[in-house]
């Protein structure tokens, strides 16, 4: 097969489609970009349910920056720090930016566990942090286990760039998609089979899409399971605040302070994007109890460094344990709220939801909706919500779910006002959904019953002309 002139002039990454821009999950975002909602403007574009952001309490964070204008180089309270801030400095990050993240991440788990901020390496967002990670921990063509549903864009941030491969391992509904021992199993035995070196797990907790916190015995399985293969877990930790009820977020590094496993293997992202509504701040962290990984890591942090601004400002911000407390308290009631407010929407016409309790988002099941239980019956409901519903919304297989039709719908980023717009639109939809599905019952029991009569005409003697054969006889 002949190459494309692209082919031929450019490198392998610039011309595959890993990248995974032309998946459904973004074709979505460019659907907004194309028409988005205004409340005043443009009424009927489309609503941007389909990005993860937190913009619930962005209120809190600028009264805490009007109140500490030190904290900025960018304030006349700050400005003398700006020349202290702007030149070089070590990939290693601030010293204080690193205890800060170390304390808010340990505040972020209850308080039930520390990290050592020596430990703490930095990155551009979640994204690079998870990358970061894989470059670290595998060669081109290894591979990671994740469970699915799973992150889409884990395609793009895993293996992209460093030709790591991801394995589903498949959950379902049957249990609530919870991570099983035997589906870890059926997912590595499969690899090995087609020779394919597993190097690892990687998995969220919480979970992005389920929105669904793992509990003890499943953290301790997977620990266990890393362990008996000698392989890796990355446990992706960026919604660890973002839970907002029972049962509460347990992180991996609770977990291996009870039991004796090999911590080399264990491996911890988090990110301020999700837990403080910073994404446009790029905060990615990698924690690692390697140290190999932590001293690769830290090098491999010049390619996508946090900037010195940023960390100035957050090392004041995140050295406030008054403002920390409240903001994390004030974080989760909102979260709940919100969570709330859509869901009980969402049951007025129908429509649940998985039960979940973390996260910006509801994993919402429409498979009722569907005409046949497949793939292109989602990727059908799914485009006709895009253009004709004008929602946002990601379809359950750019998430790698094995069962069609539950969809990711998120509800932080957003007003109440726009949340009510986006129910209403839900609303309309359903009920003309059914409108439809009583006339075709009703017209297939009419055509049933005109089928119906037709047969009882043709086989009743009593019907038949006294010239049919039969009667004859």
């Amino acid at each position: 097969m002949a190459l494309t002139k692209d082919q031929q002039l450019l490198s392998k990454i610039a011309t595959n489609d890993r990248h995974g821009e032309n998946s459904p999950y973004f074709d979505g975002w460019k659907a907004y970009d194309n028409n988005p909602y205004h409340p005043i403007n443009n009424r009927e574009g489309v609503i941007q349910m389909g990005l993860a952001e937190n913009q619930l309490c962005f209120d809190l964070i600028q009264k805490w920056i009007r109140r500490n204008p030190k904290a900025s180089i960018c304030t006349a309270e700050g400005v003398h720090e700006f020349k202290n801030i702007a030149i070089f400095q070590d990939y290693h990050g601030f010293k204080e930016f690193r205890q800060a993240v170390a304390n808010f991440m340990g505040k972020a788990r209850g308080g039930r566990v520390t990290f050592d901020p020596n430990r703490i390496v930095m990155s551009g967002g979640a994204t690079g942090a998870n990358e970061t990670v894989m470059f670290c921990l595998a060669n081109p063509g290894d591979a990671f286990l994740v469970p699915s549903p799973c992150y889409p864009a884990f395609d793009r941030d895993c293996g992209w760039r460093t030709g790591v491969q991801l394995i589903p391992v498949n959950c379902d509904s049957s249990n609530n998609f919870l991570i099983t021992k035997a589906a870890l199993e059926a997912a590595y035995e499969r690899a090995q089979q087609d020779n394919i070196n597993v190097k690892g797990l990687i998995m969220a907790n919480p979970s992005n899409p389920l929105g669904t916190v793992l509990d003890r015995d499943t953290l301790r399985s997977l620990v266990s399971f890393v362990n008996e293969k000698k392989i890796h877990l990355v446990s992706d930790e960026i919604y660890a605040a973002s839970v907002f009820s029972t049962p509460s977020f347990i992180s991996v590094s609770e977990i291996i302070e009870e039991m004796e496993c090999d911590r080399d293997l264990i491996h911890i992202v988090y990110s301020l994007s999700k837990d403080m509504g910073l994404p446009g701040f790029r905060v990615g962290i990698v924690y690692s109890y390697n140290d190999a990984v932590v001293n690769c890591g830290r090098k491999m942090s010049s390619f996508g460094l946090v900037s010195s601004q940023t960390q100035h400002l957050l090392a004041s911000m995140l050295s406030d344990d008054e403002f920390v407390d409240n903001f994390l308290k004030e974080n989760s009631e909102r979260l709940a709220k919100r969570h709330s407010l859509f869901t009980k929407g969402l049951e007025k016409v129908g429509i649940t939801c998985l039960k979940s309790n973390a996260g910006l988002f509801v994993w919402m099941d429409l498979r009722r909706l569907l005409k046949e239980q497949t793939l292109e019956s989602e990727m059908t409901l799914w485009r006709v919500i895009i253009s004709e519903v004008k929602l946002n919304v990601s379809p359950g297989s750019s998430f790698h779910c094995s069962e069609p039709g539950w969809f990711r719908v998120c509800f932080a980023n957003m007003d109440d006002d726009t949340v009510e717009v986006a129910l209403e639109r839900i609303r309309i939809f359903v009920e003309k959904q059914q409108v439809k599905s009583k006339r075709k019952f009703q017209s297939n029991l009419k055509l049933s019953f005109t089928s119906r009569r037709y047969d009882e005409s043709v086989m009743s003697p009593h019907m038949m002309s006294p010239r049919s054969p039969l009667v004859r006889a």
